[in-house]
């Protein structure tokens, strides 16, 4: 099910990344028009830190941004699948998208979840993550089988209904689904990571 490794072409990557740095550029807060002034007002209420990350190419249609951090609010922190397993599902979808800030940011709130380095490596990698608990296999099998073949088996969906109810396979679904709209909004804009950051490996499409 997963890729085999190829030849990386970060610096191309990168040099194309900052090339259209400006797509979609961040606004100023200064320059917000009414609309967005609610909406990053709503926002840092809501998380309790000012508009950052994939939120500031959305801040463009701060309806959109909204709508998308009130959805993200229950499915990243309350879902029913738990915070752990969330963080998994959310780095195969960052991985499948190739979507390096998304990675950078979630990595180490994965680590600090109990995620093992080992696991992430290997997704980060392109590899099938050995070591895996019950609960990450169903997870990590649940979202690979969705964001590429845009469905899941029948025994796939029948370990993740067993094992978490059918409000978890709804909830999963929508982690998948969420991050996916994050990671297709900062590809779009062509967001930059910090210079901190390691893109992830480049696949031949």
């Amino acid at each position: 099910m997963f890729r085999r490794l190829a030849p990386t072409c970060a610096a191309l990557a990168l040099t194309t990344v900052a090339a259209h740095a400006q797509r979609l550029p961040t606004i100023p807060p200064a320059q917000y028009s009414d609309e967005q002034k609610a909406a990053a007002a709503e926002f840092e209420a809501a998380r309790k830190v000012p508009v950052f990350g994939p939120f500031e190419p959305l801040m463009h249609s701060p309806q959109v941004m909204s709508l998308a951090r009130s959805m993200g609010d229950y499915l990243r922190y309350k879902s029913a699948v738990g915070n752990t397993l969330s963080e998994l599902a959310i780095l195969v979808t960052a991985r499948e998208w190739t979507q390096d800030y998304e990675w950078y940011v979630h990595y180490p709130i994965a680590m600090k979840a109990g995620i093992k380095p080992e696991v992430a490596d290997s997704i980060a990698e392109g590899r099938r993550p050995t070591g895996m608990s019950d609960d990450e296999e169903i997870v990590v099998e649940f979202a690979t089988e969705l964001l590429r073949n845009k469905q899941v088996s029948d025994r796939t969906f029948a370990r993740a209904e067993k094992r978490f109810g059918k409000k978890g396979v709804v909830d999963l679904t929508g982690i998948v689904s969420y991050y996916t709209l994050l990671a297709m909004q900062l590809n779009v804009a062509q967001y930059q990571m910090p210079k901190d950051g390691k893109p992830l490996v480049r696949f031949p499409r």
